[in-house]
């Protein structure tokens, strides 16, 4: 009777893990395509309130310092919280700030939308590893992170085509009303869906006792935590790049209107989506062929970074090769962007995993935020996207160089070395 009932529960608990996956995934979707309403819809809001490179640039900046900073302090409030509630005050926060958009009648206000929408989105992904952390055994976490990464290119594929529409039958201020609606309905879903966690999660006794012990302090003073943040900041200096400047380049440079924005601009975010799930498969499916959860990560993280570069031939070839060449640079970020996710799960207790991915996600929003503003100052003096492309092409592999040569092996945190870390302080 005992086996009989283990055997009905089982089913029961997988649907429910993979359940809560796909709400994470939506929210991560819902993110995405929020933070691109600003980028896709430009052309037509420049009609209203007129915004040259540097003031979309520092847009951009309004948009990823909070984020930053929201994104390490989210993830320390989720570990106090919880997932359920913390997520649920982050994603209201950012839906509300979304539609507050739609109201703007200068530079200003636009700016100070785009600093609470960044307040709000920086909990998303220290969520989605505690969601993770809570409910998905090891061998199968690098997948799940890749489906809820994955998001992430459904938000931003549905972008596009969705606001084209929007932009070209009510115009630029209903894109956002609509997209804040659409968050709210999720929060309604997820308040009514989400429970507590599966504290099966928690692996090992030794991993409880870690949790116990490790503080703030003990995690920011961490090798492998510096390493990640560093390795973040320079693959997400790249990232926001593309994501906020590929809609704004297509216009720019390559002649695009609305229209062909609608119709094209969506093809390299399918690709990250694709990646993003292939790069959390092949990662499992290393883990689960016995190999050890260093080398099933680093493989993929450096197959990933090898092929950034290609992002380097985009001003020099036809447009449709340079499509192409954006979908293979976005194909491997997300694939990259997803492990590095994973690896807080991998590595650290779950009271510490919201702490952790906070951590690591401040660094890449700090190097988006940096090279944004960057960027926008040298195409504002007349430097061309082709030097821009260049210098993106290279961080990938800088970041993926750090992780090989200074992360260490990367295995689940143990009590041995909290010990390490106590006697270093």
């Amino acid at each position: 009777m005992l086996s009989e009932a283990k055997r009905t529960i089982q089913p029961k608990l997988i649907e429910v893990q993979w359940y809560f996956v796909a709400m994470v995934t939506a929210a991560i979707a819902i993110s995405y395509f929020d933070r691109q309403t600003l980028p896709v819809a430009i052309s037509a809001i420049q009609r209203t309130i007129p915004l040259n490179d540097q003031q979309f640039s520092w847009l951009q900046f309004s948009f990823l310092i909070p984020y930053a900073l929201l994104y390490a302090a989210g993830g320390r409030m989720l570990d106090v919280l919880g997932t359920r509630r913390g997520l649920l005050l982050i994603m209201l926060w950012w839906s509300i700030a979304c539609a507050l958009h739609g109201l703007a009648m200068n530079f200003a206000f636009l700016m100070l939308a785009r600093c609470l929408l960044g307040m709000g989105e920086g909990g998303a992904f220290p969520a989605a590893a505690r969601v993770v952390a809570e409910w998905i055994p090891l061998h199968q976490r690098s997948t799940a992170m890749g489906i809820i990464n994955a998001g992430t290119a459904i938000g931003s594929v549905l972008a596009p085509p969705l606001i084209g529409i929007v932009l070209l039958t009510s115009g630029w201020r209903m894109v956002f009303f609509a997209a804040g609606a659409v968050g709210i309905a999720w929060v309604i879903w997820w308040s009514v869906s989400y429970r507590g966690s599966n504290t099966a999660s928690i692996d090992t006794l030794d991993a409880r006792l870690v949790a116990q012990q490790l503080s703030f302090l003990d995690i920011v003073s961490m090798r492998k935590v510096q390493v990640l943040v560093f390795a973040k900041f320079m693959s997400d200096s790249a990232w926001y790049f593309y994501l906020f400047w590929l809609p704004k380049y297509l216009y720019d440079v390559r002649g695009f209107d609305v229209k062909h924005v609608s119709y094209y601009a969506w093809i390299p975010y399918a690709a990250s989506g694709v990646g993003s799930f292939l790069g959390g498969w092949l990662s499992s499916n290393l883990l689960s062929r016995g190999r050890s959860l260093d080398f099933s990560r680093k493989f993929v993280l450096g197959l990933s970074a090898l092929f950034m570069p290609v992002v380097m031939l985009v001003p020099h070839v036809p447009v449709g090769w340079a499509l192409m060449f954006f979908s293979i640079a976005f194909f491997c970020q997300q694939s990259w962007s997803g492990l590095i996710m994973t690896l807080p799960a991998d590595i650290f207790p779950l009271s510490a995993v919201g702490s952790v991915s906070g951590l690591v996600g401040f660094g890449g929003a700090i190097g988006g935020a940096i090279f944004g503003v960057v960027a926008g100052f040298l195409l504002s003096r007349g430097f061309g996207y082709g030097m821009l492309f260049f210098i993106v092409g290279t961080f990938h592999l800088i970041g993926f160089l750090a992780i090989l040569l200074l992360g260490g092996r990367l295995q689940p945190l143990r009590t041995s070395d909290l010990l390490q870390i106590e006697s270093q302080l």
